[in-house]
C-alpha cells in the first residue's frame, strides 16, 4: 500500500468516524461507540494486524489525551467547578484510587485468582476513569441536561481522573513487571511520597504553564495564524517539561487549560473553539486507531466476552457506586444525587489507551488485559448510555435545556483593544421592565451598544425605536463594570463569566 493510499484511507475513516455520531445520537450511544466499530471494521480489510504496531498507537494516544485534557481544561468553567472543586478532586484522586482497589479485588476472585493481585490491580486502574464527555453528548442531542452541581461536578471529575488513572497504571504497570521477572515488587515511603510529587507537581506545573501561557498569547505578533501554532506548541512543551521533572503531565495539561480559562488572552475565544475542533480530531482518530487493536474473532471468546461482562457489572454496581459514596460521605449531595453521579461513571477512551501502555511494556497477558479492558468499555457505553436518561428522569434530576439557544452570529474576540470589552446576550424577562419600551427610552449609558435583538428564531438589526418585548435576547457590548450594572438593573441572576 503506497502513501497516496494511506492518506485518501486515514480521510475516510476520519469521515466515517465523524459522521457515525448521526447514528450514535439516534441510537443514544456515546460517539466513542461509532469511532470504535470504525476502527474494528478497518482493521479487518487493511492488509496489517493492529497489534504490530502497539508502540505506535500507544505514542499516538498519549499525544491525543494531552491534547483532548487540555481542551476540556479550556471549556471548564473555574467558577463553575470553585464550588464543587473539593469534592471533584475527592472523587477524582482517591474515588479513582479506591475504584481501582475494588475493582482490582474483584477481578481477582471474578477470574478464579488465575492472575496475581497486582496484575488484577493494573487492571482496576486501566478502567478507574470516567468519560463524562459521553455523558453530555447524549444528554446535549436529546435536549436534556442535570440539576444542581451534578453537571460541574462530573466536568472536574471527568477531566481531572483520567491523570490519576494514568499515574497508577504507570506506577503499576512497574510493580507487574518487577514481580513477574523476579524484582522487588513494593512501594515503601519513597513511593508515597512520588505519588504526591507527581500530582501535585502536575498541578502546579499546570497552574505555572497556564499563566505564562496566557503571557505568551498577550505578546503582539504579525500573523494571527501565529497563535494557534503557539497553541499546539505549548500544549506540547506543557506535557514534555512536567514529565522531564517527573511529574504527571495529563494532570499539567488539564490544570494548564483551566488556568488560562481563568484569565484573558488574545484571540481566546478562536482558541477554544480551535481546541474544540482538534480534541474532535484526535478523538476520532485515536478511537479509530484503538478500533484497530481489537479482534472481533477473540472478543467473542467465553474467556472473555463472561468474564467482561462480570467485570462490566461489578464495576457499575458494586465498585463506582461504593467509591461515590465514600468519597461523597458528609457532602450536600443527597442520596438520589449519589447514585446518579455512581451511574455517570461512563468509561470511555482513556482506560483503552491507558490498555496500550501495558502492551508497549511486554506486561504478562497483556494482550487478554486488554481484551477485558476493550469488552469493558463496551459494556459500559452500551448499558449506561442506553439507561442515562431514563435513570436521569427516574431520580427526578434531569432538566429540559431545549430552549437554550445556538449561539448568535457576532462575537467579540480577546485582541490588544478589546482586553475590557465584552460582548454577551442577555433574555428579556418580565422582571427586566424593558417590555413595549424602545431603546431610545431605555437610556442605556454611553458607550453601551446593542448589537442585535434575537426574537422569533432570527435576528433584527436593532435601531432607536425599535420595541422590545419580553423573550428578546439582547446582544449587548460594553465595558465590563458597564455590563455588570446593566445586569444588575436589568438582567438579575444572568451574570456572565468575568
Amino acid at each position: 500500500m503506497n502513501s497516496d493510499s494511506i492518506i485518501m484511507i486515514s480521510g475516510l475513516l476520519l469521515l466515517a468516524g465523524a459522521f457515525s455520531n448521526k447514528i450514535s445520537s439516534r441510537f443514544n450511544l456515546p460517539t466513542l461507540l461509532m469511532f470504535l466499530a470504525v476502527g474494528v471494521f478497518a482493521e479487518e480489510f487493511l492488509p496489517f494486524e493492529g497489534t504490530m504496531f502497539a508502540r505506535e498507537i500507544n505514542f499516538f494516544g498519549v499525544l491525543a489525551m494531552c491534547f483532548i485534557l487540555f481542551s476540556g481544561g479550556v471549556d471548564t468553567s473555574p467558577k463553575a467547578v470553585r464550588q464543587v472543586a473539593v469534592r471533584g478532586l475527592i472523587l477524582a484522586i482517591p474515588g479513582v484510587a479506591l475504584t481501582a482497589l475494588l475493582l482490582g479485588g474483584g477481578a481477582y476472585l471474578i477470574l478464579g485468582m488465575k492472575y496475581s493481585f497486582l496484575w488484577c490491580l493494573l487492571l482496576g486502574a486501566l478502567i478507574s476513569s470516567t468519560d463524562a464527555a459521553a455523558v453530555f453528548a447524549i444528554l446535549r442531542g436529546k435536549g436534556v441536561s442535570l440539576k444542581g452541581k451534578l453537571k460541574p461536578l462530573l466536568e472536574l471529575e471527568s477531566g481531572s481522573n483520567d491523570p490519576t488513572a494514568a499515574f497508577l497504571t504507570v506506577l503499576l504497570i512497574g510493580l507487574v513487571n518487577a514481580a513477574a521477572f523476579g524484582g522487588e515488587a513494593r512501594i515503601g515511603w519513597l513511593g508515597g511520597v512520588l505519588i504526591f510529587y507527581q500530582l501535585g507537581g502536575g498541578i502546579l506545573a499546570g497552574i505555572g504553564c497556564g499563566w505564562l501561557g496566557r503571557k505568551l498569547f498577550n505578546v503582539k505578533l504579525e500573523y494571527e495564524g501565529l497563535y494557534f501554532v503557539i497553541s499546539v506548541a505549548w500544549v506540547l512543551v506543557c506535557y514534555g517539561l512536567t514529565q522531564v521533572l517527573g511529574a504527571n503531565g495529563f494532570m499539567a495539561c488539564y490544570v494548564c487549560g483551566m488556568a488560562m480559562n481563568a484569565g484573558r488572552y488574545n484571540y481566546q475565544k478562536a482558541i477554544s473553539k480551535f481546541y474544540n475542533g482538534v480534541a474532535w480530531l484526535m478523538q476520532v482518530g485515536l478511537f479509530t486507531v484503538l478500533g484497530f487493536l481489537a479482534d472481533p474473532v477473540q472478543m467473542l471468546d467465553v474467556g472473555v466476552w463472561l468474564p467482561g461482562i462480570l467485570l462490566g457489572l461489578f464495576l457499575m454496581l458494586i465498585a463506582r457506586p461504593l467509591a461515590v459514596f465514600v468519597c461523597l460521605a458528609g457532602s450536600e449531595f443527597s442520596r438520589r444525587e449519589k447514585l446518579m453521579i455512581s451511574w455517570v461513571g461512563i468509561r470511555g477512551a482513556a482506560p483503552i489507551v491507558l490498555a496500550t501502555f501495558p502492551l508497549a511494556a511486554g506486561v504478562p497477558d497483556a494482550q487478554q488485559m486488554f481484551r477485558l479492558i476493550f469488552f469493558m468499555v463496551l459494556i459500559s457505553v452500551t448499558f449506561q448510555g442506553w439507561t442515562l436518561m431514563p435513570v436521569a428522569r427516574w431520580l427526578k434530576l434531569a432538566k429540559n435545556d431545549s430552549g437554550t439557544h445556538e449561539p448568535a452570529p457576532l462575537e467579540l474576540e480577546v485582541t490588544h483593544g478589546s482586553a475590557h470589552q465584552a460582548m454577551y446576550e442577555y433574555k428579556v424577562m418580565p422582571e427586566s421592565g424593558l417590555d413595549g419600551k424602545t431603546l431610545a427610552e431605555i437610556g442605556l449609558p454611553p458607550g453601551v451598544l446593542v448589537t442585535m435583538i434575537r426574537r422569533d428564531g432570527g435576528f433584527i438589526p436593532p435601531h432607536g425605536n425599535t420595541l422590545i418585548q419580553n423573550g428578546d435576547g439582547m446582544l449587548i457590548m460594553a465595558e465590563r463594570r458597564q455590563l455588570r450594572e446593566i445586569v444588575k438593573k436589568y438582567f438579575p441572576g444572568q451574570e456572565k463569566e468575568s
